[in-house]
């Protein structure tokens, strides 16, 4: 049975409310790494009918990546992108910027799910992100790269185990990154690296245009049907787009499949972002090496260093709304950036006084197996992927590539494996859905607040596969 509840060491630690309040003062509710790119100017707007031999439904990081990935595989076909807001406006702008080798979402769920071929998952994933950052300098992508890797921290005694058997000790990893609050880590020094998310969207747009690709924005495609002539049917507000292929990039947003509505549901992620920090503020805390750090709680944090010396700081509440709806209304959400706010000071006391400058959400495309699925539909000229569960950054490149492997007709390495073949399950419709999701976060704060004890819902989860932490 698990225990009585305990304060967890964010809550044992919290700073004076004054502290919290003052540091969201002059906050700004918009996403820090948007304004910071910019954007290349209007929209163009698909208003006249055409054809393609390959559309691309979804401007995010998979769209753009299927977009640039094949120009190059056939640099003569033509390649359309319709987009329903901006290139890179939803998940792929808003992200922590972490670029993981991991295309299984870890290795413990990698392992748990897909034993047999785990080994040739983690290669692939490793051969990814070389390849991706072999792309960024052949491409000339500026998206502000560091491949720093990763640090996990373990804040409570009893996360110290989940570390594994060469973790580094209190002093260690305090002389890594300075918090009162960390009692030892482990480091993964080469298998993610930090980019600048915005910038890497607006930047794959810019060579998907220089290789020819026609990219509309603002042109959300409304249908999708077949024709007796084998092509595909892409309706917009102002046009339609008559395509060979189809790839659907969609992720978050319902599918335009109906066989994949219930395949994922929109889980809210809330961030902030402090001020550049001063150089007696960054001395205060190291991070020389400026690896990206999480620690390991069921409802974990994240954070990074930014290229001026920023600090992101997100994670801990994830939040699903009934309905499987996405609103801009579901980020505002105050008492959310409080608790960051205070969880951010607990972790870092000196830096008492410093104030964040924005704070946002976005909505992460969860699916069953907590990493992305593939298929095709149409007999075959519709491929589509989702559910990356908030490792995308890299991830999608890989999917990308699964996605022209499987509108070629090839059967690849990629093409063959079992986490690209076999379908996970699906969530169940309202209002069970709800219901399941709210229960799980429910038992994992609870879980966090009993050192690290899950409770019998939990373990009737794990049982089944569907295990999981925020």
């Amino acid at each position: 049975m698990p225990g009585p509840l305990q304060e967890t060491a964010y809550e044992r630690n919290a700073p004076d409310a004054r502290v919290v309040r003052e540091s969201l003062a002059t906050t700004n509710r918009g996403v820090f790494w948007i304004e910071d790119a910019g954007q290349d100017g209007p929209a163009l707007v698909l208003t006249s009918a055409t054809t393609a031999d390959l559309a691309i439904v979804g401007g995010g990081y998979l769209g753009l990546w299927t977009a640039v990935l094949a120009k190059r595989r056939n640099p003569g076909q033509k390649v359309i992108l319709l987009e329903a807001q901006r290139v890179g406006w939803a998940a792929s702008g808003r992200n922590g910027g972490f670029c993981e080798a991991s295309i299984t979402h870890g290795e413990e769920n990698g392992r748990a799910r897909w034993r047999d071929e785990y080994t040739i998952l983690e290669r692939l994933g490793r051969d990814n992100l070389d390849e991706f950052e072999k792309d960024l300098g052949d491409l000339a992508i500026d998206c502000q790269w560091e491949r720093t890797g990763t640090l996990r921290v373990a804040v409570e005694p009893h996360e110290i185990p989940w570390l594994g058997d060469n973790h580094l000790d209190q002093d260690s990893v305090r002389s890594r990154i300075n918090s009162p609050l960390f009692l030892g880590g482990s480091q993964e020094p080469d298998g993610c690296a930090l980019v600048h998310p915005a910038r890497l969207a607006n930047e794959l747009a810019r060579v998907a245009r220089h290789l020819g690709v026609e990219i509309y924005e603002q042109s959300s495609v409304t249908g999708l049907s077949s024709r007796s002539t084998g092509k595909v049917r892409l309706e917009t507000a102002r046009a339609v787009v008559t395509a060979d292929r189809v790839a659907l990039a969609t992720n978050v947003f319902p599918s335009l499949l109906r066989r994949n509505r219930l395949m994922t549901v929109p889980v809210y992620d809330y961030v902030l972002m402090t001020e550049p920090l001063s150089a007696d503020q960054l001395s205060s805390i190291g991070w020389n090496d400026r690896e990206g750090l999480a620690d390991m709680a069921n409802q974990f944090h994240y954070s990074r260093l930014t290229a001026d010396n920023r600090i992101l700081y997100g994670g801990y509440d994830a939040v699903y709304h009934a309905g499987r709806k996405i609103r801009a209304t579901y980020e505002d959400r105050p008492h959310t950036y409080e608790k960051l706010a205070s969880h951010f000071f607990a972790t870092f006391p000196q830096l008492e006084g410093l104030r964040f400058s924005h704070q946002w959400a976005g909505a992460i495309d969860t699916c069953t197996q907590f990493a992305a699925y593939y298929g095709l539909a149409r007999q075959g000229r519709i491929a589509y992927a989702a559910g990356f569960t908030g490792l995308g950054v890299g991830a999608t490149r890989f999917a990308a590539n699964v996605l022209l492997d499987k509108l070629s007709g090839e059967r690849t390495e990629r093409t063959e494996l079992e986490m690209v073949r076999k379908r996970p399950l699906p969530f169940p419709p309202e209002p069970a859905a709800a219901a399941g999701i709210n229960l799980t976060r429910w038992s994992l704060n609870r879980a966090d607040h009993q050192q690290g004890q899950r409770n019998a819902f939990l373990r009737a989860l794990d049982a089944v596969g569907l295990g999981f932490d925020s």
